[in-house]
């Protein structure tokens, strides 16, 4: 096994989005835009919250969005932007550890942008 090394400067920001078209763009721009070395989309699941006094229940995607310290504001900003929930989930969880490899690659991922940002957003 690969030894794991701490890696404070990794995080994970869990999130969902209401379909599989939407995850699939939120993912795109955010590894295309250099903002997450990668996006998980999870299996579609039911989510049961309270709003507006309300119980509610909806089908959503469940995304795992790996990033560094570094890009957690402008991560978290675009993915609030292309979001359309008034109140989007977005959860940053500390990687306590990973294998040297892996948080290497996460760091080089997240350094540049693969394209120019749509419509000019960074």
């Amino acid at each position: 096994m690969a030894p794991m090394t701490r890696q404070e400067d990794l995080i994970v920001i869990l999130s969902n989005a209401p379909d599989l078209l939407l995850a699939k763009r939120i993912g795109h721009v955010l590894v295309e835009e250099g903002l997450a070395a990668c996006v998980n989309l999870g299996a579609p699941g039911l989510s049961i919250y309270g709003w507006d006094g309300k119980l509610e229940g909806a089908q959503e995607i469940p995304l795992v969005i790996k990033t560094t310290a570094d890009r957690q504001d402008v991560a978290i900003n675009r993915l609030v932007a292309l979001h359309p929930y008034d109140v989007p989930e977005v959860l940053v969880l500390p990687v306590l550890a990973t294998t040297p490899h892996y948080g290497a690659w996460v760091r080089a991922q997240t350094r540049h942008p693969m394209h120019e940002p749509e419509d000019g957003a960074h």
